[in-house]
């Protein structure tokens, strides 16, 4: 068994190895099993009260990747030289409402809520999106709330791309309605019930980067 400072030192090196990488190598490409691995981490990653409000869209159709290279500014020098290429969407608020379709049958038919628990539950939810988050005024706070719980993922899966020596860009170049049209165009969104959220791009380093610099622990951390 690994003892816990070899694990440590392992994570960290993963961590200092990540970084944002401008140019792929386009002659390497990602196994699949590698890259299934990634999406595992995904998947598997928290998010409020369970509601995984996101979707992947792996693009590796080199006429999408096209189109969106053209549309999006910060995906421009990663297209089409990096491995993979994944669109991050979050729910809109049609699916994440408390009262929503999508929710009852999320919590009923995948979580497996007894009916009692989760009439309880979905109260629970109404109260933090009326009252401590006041999230319904509008279309865009809960989207923007939903949006929050896809970086968790994304950061997930940077993180254990890192680890398995795979290389990552988070992407938020583009301007949000052209991508959106680009996506509806496309019958991505599901007539509404998705907006794009990030992208990040994955491959092989071509040049090593800088060392990684940050401000000091102390700076940033206050024991209260």
């Amino acid at each position: 068994m690994q003892d816990k400072e070899t694990l440590k030192q392992e994570i960290l090196d993963a961590f200092n190895f990540r970084h944002a990488t401008k140019q792929f190598d386009p002659s390497k490409k990602i196994p699949d099993e590698d890259f299934r691995f990634i999406l595992e981490t995904a998947q598997l990653s928290p998010s409020s009260f369970g509601f995984e409000p996101w979707r992947f869209l792996v693009v590796q159709s080199e006429e999408l990747r096209e189109k969106v290279k053209n549309t999006a500014w910060g995906a421009f020098g990663k297209l089409p030289e990096a491995s993979h290429f994944v669109i991050i969407l979050a729910r809109t608020k049609a699916d994440t409402k408390y009262d929503s379709e999508y929710l009852q049958d999320h919590f009923k038919n995948k979580k497996k809520m007894p009916e009692d628990f989760m009439a309880n539950y979905l109260k629970r939810i109404e109260e933090f999106q009326k009252t401590d988050f006041n999230l319904l005024d509008g279309d865009r706070p809960l989207f923007d709330w939903a949006c929050k719980q896809t970086y968790i993922a994304l950061a997930n899966m940077m993180t254990a791309a890192a680890q398995i020596s795979i290389d990552s860009c988070p992407i938020e170049g583009f301007n949000y309605e052209n991508m959106n049209k680009l996506l509806e165009d496309e019958g991505l969104l599901e007539e509404g019930h998705f907006g794009i959220s990030v992208m990040c791009a994955f491959g092989y380093r071509v040049n090593e980067p800088k060392p990684k610099t940050r401000r000091p622990l102390d700076d940033i951390v206050k024991w209260v």
